[in-house]
């Protein structure tokens, strides 16, 4: 586990996992539709973008996870709805991300394929909402080197 000295405890990761469970059915249905959507659409006006809207910061935090989840397991040609949706919640300051969840999130990161190029965006992101010192240190001295350099600039 590159996330932290210990592994996390069971119970965290089942409850991060159940949060995800109850944003999924909404999440994927959204996806979906914007999919066979104008991809041009500002965000706000979309499936997407509507649900985003219509939660609070542990509801984006719960989305955050279960979209970043599900574009590394499924990456391929047609995640961009997905990335995008990542991308958006990754430039969303002030979501309140604990510990936990950034090292849940970096561990995904670590463990998808290279190819998954935007592995990184979310959990570096979540991670310059830390204070200083939360994370061990080096705990992503395998992110590709921009994209720590982005976390440092703030």
């Amino acid at each position: 586990m590159r996330s932290g000295r210990t592994r996390l405890d069971g119970v965290v990761v089942q409850g991060f996992y159940d949060r995800m469970r109850v944003v999924a059915p909404a999440a994927y249905g959204a996806i979906e539709r914007d999919r066979a959507d104008d991809p041009g659409r500002a965000f706000a006006d979309t499936a997407c973008g509507r649900l985003v809207g219509s939660l609070d910061a542990a509801g984006l935090r719960a989305l955050g996870m279960w979209a970043h989840h599900w574009c590394m397991r499924f990456y391929d040609d047609d995640t961009r709805v997905g990335l995008r949706l990542v991308r958006e919640l990754a430039g969303r300051a002030g979501l309140g991300w604990t510990v936990d969840e950034v090292r849940w999130l970096l561990d995904q990161s670590y463990a998808a394929a290279p190819s998954a190029a935007h592995r990184f965006t979310l959990p570096l992101a979540a991670a310059a909402e830390l204070p200083p010192g939360a994370l061990p240190e080096g705990v992503a001295a395998d992110a590709p080197a921009d994209a720590w350099r982005r976390l440092r600039a703030g």
